[in-house]
């Protein structure tokens, strides 16, 4: 289970060091195999290889002749990379990925149980910013309380 949420630095070569509370139990759960991927919200989606790939054979089961449907699987599996923790437990975010969801020094490790989001950090204060300003929740919450 990932929780919490990390304030990371990229490097000049655009690698970023997985916490190491996190390092062990991804080590666990996949042997450090990972699959790094583009959201539609503009963060990048980090899974253990063995929880991504009920998700991918999900997405490709979705007909292509479908507009939404294909749109999705272009972007959530055309963008997904197999990655392995370095010895350092660093990841290297490609180029490609790091424009896509406009990471350049800073970023944001987010916990979501199954798997992470990383966020470039204006971005997540952003989110940030619309979590404070909704003024109710989504019905599926009404009658929730913490």
């Amino acid at each position: 289970m990932f929780r919490g949420a990390t304030s990371l630095n990229l490097d000049a070569k655009g690698r970023l060091a997985v916490p190491s509370r996190h390092r062990d139990a991804l080590m666990n759960q996949s042997a450090g195999q990972l699959v790094l991927t583009a959201h539609p919200h503009r963060c990048l989606l980090l899974y253990p290889q063995p929880a991504w790939e009920p998700i991918q054979a999900k997405i490709m089961s979705l007909s292509s002749f479908d507009r939404q449907s294909s749109a999705l699987q272009r972007l959530l599996v055309g963008y997904a990379e197999d990655m392995e923790m370095d010895s350092a437990g660093r990841l290297l975010v490609s180029p490609a990925l790091r424009e896509f969801a406009q990471l350049e020094k800073s970023a944001m490790l987010v916990g979501q149980g199954s798997h992470f989001e990383l966020w470039s950090m204006e971005a997540w204060k952003a989110q940030l910013e619309q979590v404070m300003d909704a003024e109710s929740l989504p019905t599926e919450l009404e009658g929730f309380s913490l």
